[in-house]
């Protein structure tokens, strides 16, 4: 059914009709077919071009139609729009008409009998936008990046990144990688670390840094465990390498090492304690000794190799140039408050169970403890086996079950940590554990399980697996029953139950330390972080 506006259009000439189209428009329908000159076929045409609503709102458009009205319908249109008086023509009362007034508006669609369209929401643009990063650094992880970038670009070339566990060691580090692969087309990084899961984290988190912070496609070389490469061949990207897979290599060939360290790369030692251990440190120099352009940068929570042998943490501080890059906070003595009370790390609370196993170290015990600073394997298996010892640890760790969902516990030895899961599962407790025994498709499907978060509590034991590399935030519980005179190792097992709300964990954990009487403990990770102040020059 033809509608008023349509009405209306029939009166208007091809004229009229070709100047609302436009001079181009209409040239080229001329010169196409003559045929669609006609006012039928122009009008047909200027509604696919305009619209019947498009004509209306078009002010030179609506007026030669209110123009076009016979003389009763434009004093119709007037009484409609509540416009003109008595005696004045209706034709200059609509010439007149604020057509921009909503009421005068929808009264002449209305009369044409044509649908209002409905007004475009346009969501005002602010002058001021945020802009997130997709791989973002905290306000003190930018600080301390800052600092550590002019620590390695000193004469030194060297450094150790310090931070408390959960403050982003390893973020922080891969921005600072980043920075130096961007810096040129043919560059070179080598991360170090010295077991699987250390190596395969790292993988994981410079992808993630490197799609958003990178300039060009690289090449991630795995070099640890099963994964083979040949990093002789290496002239851009990045190097993920196991400490004794490139070890066992350099010793059978040399020139894996050395063709390395022709690239002046940008090296990093991820648990940064470990690197004056002799094999590890003839790797480390090879790679940056006296290799003008080369960096070194140390990671870790604790840099320190023992608690109380100055003379070992000395060497540690010598070997990075005593150059210690320190997280520091405005208003905080001790950073790990600081990342309490913004909630990164979880409010920790620190329980002693006491255990008399009665358990003595050998003679020859005493020897090897005094030699290498912990406690023999054969002291912790003793410990381990030690019945009563074992029974106080389950009815604790079934005790946390009552007040939290993830419990990790580290045992004293490889059958303690098997022993502790089948007894709480018999007793109805979802436990597993994961030790050098289990097999890697057994210890991956149980650690995603752990790490897949549901309602019911999990207990994850293990000896030697889940100190590093691991990563399960919501785990607000630990109980550690492997006895050390490490307090680096110590840190470490606290470190993986202390993830805060903002770092994906939460706002409370409770750390149960297994103490055995003759042996040393340890505190909090608040005094572990600032240990070994005194051997130490701070950036």
């Amino acid at each position: 059914m033809t509608n008023k506006l349509r009405q209306v259009l029939s009166r208007i000439d091809v004229l009229a009709l070709t100047k609302w189209l436009g001079p181009d428009t209409s040239e080229l329908v001329r010169l196409l077919d003559k045929s669609l000159e006609s006012p039928a076929k122009l009008t047909e045409l200027l509604l696919g071009l305009r619209t019947e609503a498009g004509l209306l709102d078009d002010p030179q458009i609506r007026a030669d139609l209110l123009h076009s009205l016979r003389q009763q319908e434009a004093v119709e249109l007037v009484a409609a729009i509540g416009a003109g008086g008595a005696d004045e023509s209706p034709y200059v009362t609509l010439t007149q008409a604020n057509f921009k007034q909503k009421k005068v508006r929808d009264a002449t669609f209305a009369f044409f009998e044509v649908e209002v369209p409905p007004v475009p929401i346009v969501e005002p643009v602010p002058a001021v936008v945020e802009c997130n990063a997709v791989y973002p650094l905290f306000s003190h992880q930018i600080d301390v990046q800052a600092r550590t970038e002019r620590a390695l670009a000193s004469e030194i070339g060297r450094a150790l990144l310090h931070m408390p566990t959960g403050a982003g060691k390893t973020r922080t580090a891969m921005n600072l990688v980043a920075n130096y692969l961007r810096d040129g087309n043919q560059r070179v990084a080598v991360w170090l670390a010295h077991s699987e899961e250390l190596c395969d984290q790292a993988v994981k988190e410079f992808s993630k840094a490197w799609q958003s912070l990178g300039n060009r496609k690289i090449n991630i070389y795995r070099f640890w465990g099963p994964h083979e490469c040949d990093v002789r061949q290496v002239t851009d990207g990045i190097v993920v390498a196991g400490l004794p897979k490139l070890y066992a290599r350099t010793k059978a060939d040399v020139s894996v090492i050395t063709s390395l360290a022709t690239r002046r790369p940008f090296v990093v030692m991820d648990e940064a304690h470990q690197a004056i251990a002799q094999t590890y440190r003839f790797l480390l120099d090879v790679l940056v000794q006296g290799n003008r352009g080369s960096r070194l940068l140390g990671l870790s929570a604790t840099p320190g190799r023992t608690w109380n042998d100055v003379n070992a943490d000395q060497d540690l501080a010598d070997f990075f140039g005593r150059q210690k890059v320190t997280l520091k906070i405005d208003g905080y003595a001790n950073p790990v408050q600081y990342l309490i009370d913004q909630q990164y790390l979880a409010r920790a609370t620190y329980r002693q169970l006491e255990c008399r196993s009665g358990v003595q170290l050998t003679e020859k015990e005493k020897k090897q403890l005094a030699e290498t600073l912990e406690l023999p394997e054969t002291y912790l298996d003793r410990i381990g086996a030690h019945t009563q010892r074992s029974l106080q640890v389950i009815a604790e760790i079934e005790r946390l079950c009552g007040n939290h969902n993830r419990i990790i516990v580290f045992a004293a030895s490889v059958t303690q940590s098997d022993i502790l899961a089948t007894v709480l599962a018999a007793r109805g407790c979802r436990a597993y554990s994961v030790t050098t025994n289990t097999s890697k498709e057994a210890r991956a499907r149980i650690i995603e399980s752990y790490q897949t978060p549901d309602e019911q509590p999990f207990v994850l034991c293990n000896y030697g697996i889940l100190t590093t590399g691991f990563d399960a935030p919501k785990t607000s519980a630990a109980v550690i029953a492997r006895p050390t005179l490490s307090l680096v190792l110590y840190s470490q097992m606290v470190g993986r139950a202390i993830r805060g709300l903002r770092a994906g964990g939460n706002a409370e954990a409770e750390i149960v330390t297994v103490v055995d009487p003759g042996l040393p403990g340890f505190n909090s990770v608040e005094s572990a972080f600032s240990n070994w102040e005194d051997v130490w020059r701070t950036e």
